[in-house]
């Protein structure tokens, strides 16, 4: 069996079968292209059904002189799960994969802002221009939720529970979650939704959607990515910020005012505890206070 309906069979399990999103699938599927296309450059006429342990490391072996240790690590782990997938159905009886390490890596810290950054960067948004209570009632939902910026331009007015204290998010493979949302938040939103939002020339398609642009539209992940990049400029902030800053700020600063770690997983949406376990990286001095107030033998 040749590569492209194996390859398109695979999207399908990654869509029907795991719930991934477009983005996720798009990314699985250009590993699996870049060893295509090697294959083709190398004239290598091997289906995926039958091409050997030592090809795909030749491959790997190839790339890894012109990518990061990181993205070669992503590539292995992409190229081992769409193996694995042949292995389940029975095309292969073994993975090719199955002895490759990854290289190790790192563990990135997340960029955080300070609550003071936080403020200025608010307080740089001009509430006299037509979008500038819709820029601070995302900012504030961006912080005071910790969410995704595809969770933020996906939010819908019928995904507001205010009454109850709570909003709807659509995250990670289509997965709902309930968030609590502060009064402060709250506020925002409500200023920019009952002030500005029903002012706008709402599109029908964009009806339910809460944060809308200028042609009354939903916003694009990268309208935000500008919003705040320009904002960063004005603030005079030499960070790297971006929308996903604010959820890494959102996690720190819960965890530093001695939140639970698993309440903030549910939070964020994360399927594992390891995945939230990065934002333990609070400054010693916390850490030291922690110790002083809550040990039994802290005298």
């Amino acid at each position: 069996m040749k590569w492209e309906p194996i390859l398109k069979m695979y999207q399908d399990y990654l869509r029907i079968e795991r719930g991934l999103s477009q983005n996720t699938i798009a990314n699985y599927s250009l590993d699996i292209e870049k060893l295509m296309k090697w294959l083709a450059l190398h004239e290598m006429v091997v289906s995926p059904i039958d091409i050997s342990e030592k090809t795909v490391q030749e491959f790997i072996y190839d790339i890894a002189k012109t990518v990061a240790p990181s993205s070669q690590s992503r590539m292995i782990s992409g190229l081992k799960g769409f193996f694995n997938y042949l292995v389940f159905e029975e095309y292969r009886k073994t993975n090719p994969l199955e002895l490759m390490e990854s290289p190790k890596l790192g563990r990135k810290l997340p960029d955080t802002l300070s609550e003071t950054e936080i403020d200025l960067l608010i307080s740089a948004i001009d509430l006299a221009t037509q979008q500038g209570e819709r820029n601070r009632a995302i900012l504030e939902t961006l912080y005071g939720c910790g969410l995704r910026v595809s969770e933020v331009t996906s939010l819908k007015l019928s995904d507001l529970f205010f009454e109850e204290g709570f909003i709807k998010v659509t995250g990670k493979g289509d997965k709902e979650r309930f968030v609590p949302i502060g009064d402060a938040t709250i506020k925002y939103i409500d200023i920019y939704r009952k002030e500005i939002r029903i002012h706008d020339p709402i599109q029908v398609e964009a009806s339910d959607t809460l944060f809308l642009n200028r042609r009354g539209k939903g916003l694009t992940r990268a309208m935000i990515f500008t919003i705040i990049k320009q904002l960063v400029v004005k603030a005079g902030i030499q960070k790297n910020v971006s929308p996903h800053t604010f959820r890494h700020s959102f996690a720190t600063h819960l965890l530093e005012r001695g939140a639970d770690l698993r309440a903030i997983q549910q939070m964020l949406g994360h399927e594992s505890i390891t995945t939230t376990e990065i934002y333990t990286h609070i400054d010693k001095t916390h850490l030291t206070e922690v110790i002083h107030k809550f040990h039994p033998r802290k005298t």
